[in-house]
């Protein structure tokens, strides 16, 4: 099969994900694979964590920001920019819970901001994907450093937390809800992904199944934070490449924002 340019390009990243899970011993074998996506292609120079001490130069500019965004360029087609949020957004992620946390993570969730408003310069890219419907939500922002991974922290408990409950949308259906660990490639300074489902039913009778995964990374003074879900396929390889490609793109331009001061 041939593949359009940008595709290739994220088939070569796809492909050095899949190196860095295997020998981290957390493959995500079992899920569904995009067309694009060949495991059994060799893959090698997987690219090692870019570790940065927390503080070490300035924080980006709104410009930098921008120019670290993952695009529809870097993930080629299907995905292309938004044509707006779904329904199921507030049809669904709008709902309550009695646990605390779990009724933080559902806020976070809705409002994709974990880490609360931005504390700087920030940027955001919003896709689709035009096969499947699912939306993609990348952020790079300025957030305090101990605040990040004070999160960070209250992210990766969450499973143990949160692992089943339900929840209440706005509209009276109740929801069950289960929340896993979603393994990331090692980069950045520091990093936690969860995958959540939200499983329920309409009004008519109708049933209805959201897989969203949220993902967050720091980089020295910086935040990733990529939501990608939908009622399809939500292919856990498009976080995971989004997330390398992102936080491995932002790393370079702050050195280079050092190197200017």
């Amino acid at each position: 099969m041939t593949h359009p340019p940008a595709a290739r390009a994220l088939l070569a990243s796809a492909l050095s994900v899949t190196a860095l899970l295997a020998t981290a011993g957390c493959s995500v074998g079992d899920e569904p694979r995009p067309r694009w996506f060949s495991a059994s292609a060799s893959a090698s120079g997987a690219s090692p964590a870019v570790e940065q001490p927390a503080g070490s130069g300035a924080a980006l500019t709104e410009a930098q920001a921008q120019a670290a965004l993952v695009t529809e360029a870097d993930l080629g087609e299907p995905w292309g920019p938004t044509r707006g949020a779904r329904t199921w957004r507030d049809g669904l992620l709008k709902a309550t819970t009695e646990d605390g946390d779990c009724m933080r993570l559902l806020d976070a969730l809705y409002t994709e901001e974990p880490f609360g408003a931005p504390k700087g310069p920030q940027a955001t890219s919003a896709l689709d994907d035009g096969d499947t419907d699912a939306q993609l939500r990348y952020r790079v922002a300025a957030h305090p450093p101990a605040d990040v991974d004070r999160t960070l922290d209250w992210m990766r408990s969450l499973p143990g937390r949160c692992g089943q409950f339900t929840a209440t949308t706005t509209r009276g259906a109740v929801q069950g809800v289960e929340v896993s660990d979603l393994p990331l490639p090692p980069v950045g300074d520091a990093r936690q992904a969860l995958r959540v489902t939200l499983a329920g039913e309409t009004e008519e009778g109708e049933l209805t199944y959201l897989t969203m995964d949220l993902a967050a990374v720091r980089v020295g003074e910086e935040a990733i934070t990529l939501t990608n879900a939908g009622l399809g396929e939500v292919y856990a390889e498009v976080t995971q490449q989004a997330v390398q490609l992102g936080a491995q793109r932002l790393a370079e331009i702050r050195k280079q924002g050092r190197a200017q001061i």
